[in-house]
């Protein structure tokens, strides 16, 4: 039986808005290529999508007195930004390890295992 997977890829900001035609189309085929390794390994993609740019997303934290507090980004102190993820299926963690290192990124890639929380009592 296959475990679920979440990895989440992390590039310096970026912005789509200034990726060309060619820029998409090869980030598109080496996305192509890791979906396809994931399928031919027997797993499958459980989701995935690309994010908007850091510029585009909010922290949420909880202020002193339970009231949520909204902070808009980027976030100041991270160079990188989760750009993507992928849910995939893998049958061990080591072959969540292989697959998730075919992954493209131009920095780097978190691997979590999911939890189970019907298995957790």
């Amino acid at each position: 039986m296959s475990d679920e997977y979440v990895l989440l890829i992390r590039e310096p900001n970026w912005s789509p808005e200034t990726m060309t035609a060619d820029d998409w189309q090869a980030g598109m085929a080496g996305h192509k290529a890791f979906q396809d390794a994931v399928t031919a390994a027997g797993e499958r993609i459980v989701a995935s999508n690309a994010l908007q740019e850091a510029g585009q997303a909010t922290r949420i934290t909880p202020g002193a007195d339970g009231t949520p507090v909204f902070t808009s980004g980027p976030f100041g102190e991270t160079s990188e930004a989760i750009t993507g993820f992928y849910s995939f299926t893998a049958s061990s963690p080591e072959q969540a390890r292989e697959l998730a290192a075919l992954c493209p990124t131009r920095g780097s890639i978190e691997l979590y295992p999911v939890l189970v929380l019907d298995a957790v009592r």
